[in-house]
């Protein structure tokens, strides 16, 4: 039983956005399936392959602690599903504790394991028993400081690449140091040392996708050499990236607030890289957040 039919598989912690995470999916195309027993997907998958139902983009399933057997039945059944010759993808969604416990608290939800323990017992343990599945997940996203729009952005962005399976997705994040940095980062550069257009007053209020800061960061001849190496740099690694076999590569350029230097050094960054990957993205963390000595 052969077929090059995409399965992402969304697994991870309790409030760490799945349902985010499917609905992305199902906004790429793929039809999704939450909650199925594992031990019933290869006979969903040959009731699929059979079927004469619409066609999708491919199918995607939400998987996790709330199925009994799924923790002790996984491993065998992902080895079955991947030798039958399926394009399978394990991804793992996880938060921070305080981000979790603060995300059941706002939403008044149980969580799964819940019964007889605390909140933070039950997420605590559901971490210990869920790290061996995280190891063995294809791709491993960190959700604590992600918005719902930029997970589902994400989560498309995977998608699609999964069913342009030849394609290197690049995605270039701009963000503030002072907010801590991204945790998926696969190079960060600092652009600290850059001159800072906060201190000008009539920039300190717009951001780096604003002409006149773009303008002012790129009239310093450290940027316009710093430019030069870096994506110098860029076009010589991506190719041997693509080589390799990559799927992904995220690009992390951090300034001090995330609004004015690392955001126009993002987009610079993305306009120099279009046309030379097949997917391409940007995403602005810290943007919107009150300007300081950024």
């Amino acid at each position: 039983m052969k077929t090059n039919e995409k399965i992402i598989v969304i697994t991870g912690l309790s409030g760490s956005g799945k349902s985010t995470a499917a609905a992305a999916l199902e906004d790429a195309g793929f039809y999704c399936v939450d909650n199925l027993p594992v031990a019933l997907l290869p006979k969903f998958l040959e009731l699929r392959i059979h079927s004469d139902t619409a066609d999708f983009n491919g199918l995607g399933f939400i998987m996790d602690i709330r199925e009994k057997g799924f923790l002790e039945k996984h491993t065998d059944i992902f080895t079955e599903v991947r030798n039958q010759g399926w394009n399978f993808q394990l991804i793992f969604l996880e938060a921070r504790e305080e981000v979790l416990l603060n995300r059941f608290s706002q939403t008044r939800r149980q969580h799964p394991l819940s019964p007889g323990k605390s909140l933070m017992d039950s997420i605590r343990e559901e971490i210990q028993r869920m790290t061996p599945l995280r190891e063995s997940a294809d791709q491993v996203i960190d959700t604590s400081d992600t918005t719902v729009h930029a997970l589902k952005a994400l989560i498309m962005g995977i998608a699609q690449h999964c069913i342009f399976a030849d394609a290197l997705r690049v995605d270039v994040l701009s963000f503030g140091f002072k907010y801590g940095p991204p945790r998926n980062m696969d190079m960060l550069v600092d652009v600290r040392f850059l001159p800072n257009p906060y201190f000008t007053p009539e920039l300190r209020d717009l951001t780096g996708e604003d002409a006149a800061v773009r303008d002012f960061i790129f009239s310093h001849e450290e940027t316009q050499i710093f430019l030069q190496k870096y994506l110098d740099l860029l076009d010589y690694l991506i190719p041997l990236y693509k080589r390799e076999g990559k799927a992904y590569l995220t690009l992390g350029i951090g300034c001090t607030g995330g609004r004015h230097r690392s955001v126009a050094i993002t987009r610079r960054i993305f306009e120099h890289l279009q046309g030379q990957v097949g997917q391409l993205g940007i995403h602005h963390r810290d943007i919107l957040r009150q300007s300081s000595s950024s």
